[in-house]
């Protein structure tokens, strides 16, 4: 049984904000795949929930006008993966989310309730760091878009205001056009494990695949927000594609992640992982956009 005070359910993103203004001590529902376990630990126990799950207007992957990408917030990692604008223009996000729990969670588990738990292991976060992503919040006075960077407040803690509710991720045109992606998890099982390190890259390179125009990487549990390593990214922006400059790059992340020691592993594993992953992330992505090493 689940300790619950009252379930209320909307059926529009008009019919949310009105809730949520009714309950503001209200927890929001998406599948239910993180809320519903913490209910029955005991940590969100006697709770008002309102469920968004029956607002279908919030599902779906639209390659939009101006060729910006809009995933609806209560698309799940299942129909992500299998989406064939995800898979044509930005496949990395597909394979990260399809490496979240078991199959029975990809199902339900969706890209909004993912990004608004705010935990810094989501598998699906640090790959949308690493694609620039916007966030789109819809309140009673309308919509605002703010980057996912921006949307982070603190471990736990996102950019939600009282009366809003995440309706979409945005992934703008020129942040994919030209990119090629690859995500790397790093745990102790292949799958329903939580993540120990994650590391997502992007890499544009020149029309004669020597150059390194522009690298996005993002890490998921190297600090208590998924986070860029910026240092590193300036360091290989306009270098040549050489072992050299990829191993000087991977060491440089050290300049900004600051992973934690937990039971999972120790501050230094994780330091390790991050340069290993960056390594082996950006050689991969190099490789996927048809350069040579």
């Amino acid at each position: 049984m689940y300790d619950i005070k009252a379930l209320y359910e909307a059926h529009s993103v008009d019919e949310a904000i009105k809730l949520r203004l009714e309950h503001p001590d209200a927890q929001i529902l998406a599948g239910g795949s993180d809320v519903l376990v913490q209910i029955r630990e005991g940590k969100r126990a006697g709770k008002e929930l309102i469920s968004i799950y029956m607002i279908d207007d919030m599902r779906g992957v639209t390659l939009c006008d101006n060729g910006d990408i809009r995933i609806g917030s209560l698309t799940s990692f299942s129909h992500i993966t299998k989406n064939e604008i995800i898979q044509k223009y930005i496949n990395v996000l597909g394979e990260a989310v399809d490496m979240v729990g078991s199959p029975q969670i990809r199902n339900i588990g969706t890209i909004g309730g993912n990004t608004c738990n705010g935990v810094t292991s989501a598998d699906s976060a640090s790959t949308l760091f690493a694609l620039d992503a916007l966030v789109e919040l819809t309140g009673e006075n309308g919509k605002r878009v703010v980057p996912i960077a921006d949307f982070y407040i603190k471990a736990g803690v996102v950019d939600i205001k009282p009366d809003e509710i995440q309706t979409a991720i945005i992934i703008p045109k020129e942040k994919y056009t030209d990119y090629y992606g690859h995500y790397i998890k790093y745990a102790m099982r292949n799958a329903l494990d939580i993540t120990t390190t994650g590391c997502s890259v992007n890499v544009k390179l020149s029309e004669d695949k020597k150059t390194f125009l522009d690298v996005r990487i993002a890490y998921g549990v190297a600090g208590p927000v998924p986070m860029r390593a910026k240092s590193a990214e300036t360091y290989i922006k306009g270098k040549s594609v050489s072992e050299e400059n990829i191993k000087e790059f991977s060491n440089a992340v050290l300049e900004d992640v600051n992973p934690r020691d937990s039971w999972r592993a120790s501050k230094a594993l994780r330091q390790h992982l991050c340069v290993e992953l960056a390594y082996r992330a950006i050689k991969e992505c190099v490789s996927l956009a048809g350069g040579e090493l």
